[in-house]
């Protein structure tokens, strides 16, 4: 009869007790190959699109020639960033930013987190995993789908918008109104992603210990009790780790979606930093002043998580590192 083996840390326990010398580095290469061989893909990945492309923030210190190259450009020092804060074009897309990535951060974060609760407390399971589905289903769809969607029902023709019009309510082109592109953009994304994000809320509330729900109910708890003193502490963890992650991508509110209506309400509405960038860069081809305003962005992004996640801490949260 075969006998059973012994578990990791017991075979490394009864080494270390019988003076077992340890596996060399050669030999751990050899041990893990299968599993270093499954990361091979994935680190490809990130070293050819994430960090090989550092390298060109180069670009924004020097006036780039594509022509010349890196090595033959001219080396401006900092004159980039000095003409980029002096051009009132880049402060209209940071303020423009700024304002969509606040109504953002107010209606779209708490959107994920409102309807994973909803999904949570639907009884019936087959209820609930057909509504799943059904909210899943339009992340899959490219930002051109979602935009010509939007205008088939909120267009000066859209189908909404001309029963309210025959209904005595006049709301016009909601898509070439300037004044409510950052509503129309932000509901465009809850509607497109809210039911994707609530997939991490979901699977956190399935963490959660049921009998933490059973003690509860036995002292009388209702379900908003519960949903308040079980459901959203027990959440929270990972509710604080978005945040933070969401605060440093504040000064990315979506190029392609930003980009496809451009046109339709004017670039002092609707000018962002991304597409700034793409304008000034790949566009009129200057490419340190764009540059310089993509690394400025990142920058930025980097200390606002290294702050958020600073915070996090002294609160007591454990954020999204140690």
């Amino acid at each position: 009869m075969t006998r059973p083996a012994d578990p990791p840390d017991a075979r490394q326990d009864s080494d270390t007790r019988s003076g077992a010398r340890k596996p060399t580095v050669r030999q751990r290469l050899r041990r893990d190959r299968t599993l270093l061989l499954l990361c091979v893909p994935g680190i490809v990945y990130f070293a050819v699109f994430f960090y090989l492309p550092l390298a060109g923030n180069i670009t924004a210190f020097q006036d780039y020639q594509p022509y010349l190259g890196f090595m033959h450009s001219l080396w401006v020092g900092v004159d980039n960033f000095q003409a980029l804060v002096q051009e009132p074009e880049f402060w209209t897309a940071v303020w423009n930013t700024l304002q969509i990535s606040a109504v953002q951060l107010l209606l779209y974060f708490p959107a994920p987190i409102l309807l994973a609760l909803f999904l949570n407390s639907l009884i019936s399971t087959r209820t609930r995993r057909l509504m799943q589905t059904i909210v899943y289903l339009p992340h899959f769809l490219s930002w051109v789908v979602v935009v010509s969607f939007f205008q088939q029902m909120f267009g000066g023709v859209g189908t909404i918008s001309s029963v309210l019009n025959d209904h005595g309510v006049h709301v016009g082109n909601i898509m070439n109104n300037p004044d409510t592109f950052m509503l129309l953009l932000t509901s465009e994304s809850i509607w497109k992603d809210a039911g994707w994000g609530a997939i991490i809320f979901l699977a956190a509330m399935a963490s959660i210990d049921p009998g933490l729900y059973e003690s509860a109910a036995m002292d009388g708890a209702g379900w908003l009790r519960r949903m308040w003193h079980v459901t959203l502490p027990g959440i929270r963890p990972v509710m604080v780790m978005l945040l933070i992650l969401r605060l440093g991508d504040i000064l990315s509110v979506g190029f392609e979606q930003v980009l496809l209506q451009r046109d339709m309400v004017g670039a002092d509405a609707s000018e962002v930093l991304d597409t700034y960038v793409y304008f000034h860069g790949v566009v009129d081809g200057d490419w340190g002043m764009s540059t310089a305003a993509g690394l400025m962005k990142g920058v930025i992004g980097f200390v606002l998580i290294v702050v958020a996640n600073k915070v996090a801490h002294r609160l007591g949260e454990q954020g999204v590192y140690q």
